[in-house]
């Protein structure tokens, strides 16, 4: 009668459980602590902090330097030709940033960033309204496809988005009779106002440009739905598993990829006061080009708002020096940004693996 029953042993099954519930970490930007539980490492801080941070200190060093060895580099009126030059890769760069940071990638842009242009123009005629909902609407209508194709049907994204390049080109073309037909923003109207207007000397495109991007920043790092985005790039098995709409996350930033796109050739048309035909080849790559060097990894899972940002500005600081030295065609900023790309995704590849070993 006086035994004593032995205590059930503390939950194997529950300590076994217990790594379960914290899969989410597995899709954020910041890295994993070790497995010992300690906090992370001084170097696996460094590591990370070079990886999101480093292009804003190489873009501040290029534009020291270029201020002293160019006067004309370091004045206001260059500052704002360079900004509003770099606003409309930047607002495609934007959408592409959260393409890519859920492993994905849109090589529609360029395409896309010129039938909305084109699109804008010939609305413009009927007023503001419709120049901008004609080509939203066109533009994050590829984008849901490609959006569509890829999370449902299960294509991949460089071939579903290589078709949607072509396409968009195509129906551009069509559009203006290969070409030959050129449609004007009518002068003075309020849409033009929209991409020639300025407020204390810098551009609507621009203020535009940094609204979206203080938006995007807020949707990636304050929203459930941004986490999710890391969530699905870091893995997409473990995301469905936790319950996460794995699907309806890709098709969502895809639409926002072709929509941003469109907003951006918009945003052109009105500057130009025209639809031109033979803008955006190779945007695709500039805006990839862009949100590499900001720090995002091309296998997803990692990556800033804020960082794409620098990079946009790197990058159009190195075309605006080539301009500054005069003997140099704009050829060159491809090699120089291509120098600049293979070097990031190596730093990158040894960042990771430092604060994986660290």
């Amino acid at each position: 009668m006086n035994e004593t029953t032995p205590a059930p042993a503390p939950a194997p099954a529950a300590q076994a459980l217990a790594p379960q519930k914290t899969p989410a970490s597995a899709g954020r930007s910041v890295p994993r602590p070790p497995s010992s539980g300690t906090e992370p490492t001084l170097a696996q801080r460094l590591a990370e902090l070079v990886q999101r941070q480093g292009v804003l200190a190489v873009l501040l060093t290029v534009v020291i330097v270029a201020s002293f060895v160019y006067p004309t580099f370091a004045t206001l009126d260059n500052a704002r030709g360079v900004t509003v030059q770099a606003s409309f890769l930047a607002v495609v760069a934007l959408g592409m940033t959260m393409v890519i940071i859920t492993g994905g990638i849109d090589l529609s842009v360029g395409s896309v960033f010129a039938l909305g242009g084109v699109l804008a123009a010939w609305a413009s005629q009927w007023g503001l309204l419709p120049a901008l909902l004609v080509p939203l609407l066109v533009c994050a209508a590829i984008g849901l496809l490609n959006g569509f194709l890829i999370a449902r049907a299960g294509m991949a994204p460089f071939i579903v988005t290589l078709a949607t390049l072509l396409a968009a080109r195509g129906i551009l073309l069509a559009f203006t009779d290969e070409g030959a037909t050129t449609y004007l923003v009518p002068k003075g109207s309020a849409f033009a106002e929209l991409g020639q207007g300025s407020i204390w000397g810098f551009g609507y495109p621009i203020l535009i440009a940094l609204v979206l991007f203080g938006g995007g920043g807020l949707l990636l790092q304050r929203t459930s739905f941004g986490q999710t985005l890391f969530a699905v790039g870091g893995s997409s098995d473990a995301a469905t598993l936790m319950g996460l709409p794995v699907a309806r996350t890709k098709i969502l930033v895809y639409t926002l990829s072709g929509l941003l796109a469109g907003l951006a050739g918009a945003l052109n048309a009105a500057r130009l006061s025209s639809g031109v035909t033979i803008i955006g080849v190779g945007m695709e790559l500039d805006a990839i080009s862009a949100v590499v060097i900001g720090g995002t990894l091309l296998i997803g899972g990692a990556g800033s708002i804020s960082g794409t940002l620098w990079g946009v500005l790197l990058l159009a600081v190195i075309q605006n020096l080539i301009n500054q030295i005069g003997s140099l065609n704009s050829s060159y900023q491809s090699v120089v940004s291509g120098g600049f790309l293979i070097v990031v995704v190596v730093a990158q590849r040894y960042l990771a693996r430092s604060r994986r070993t660290t």
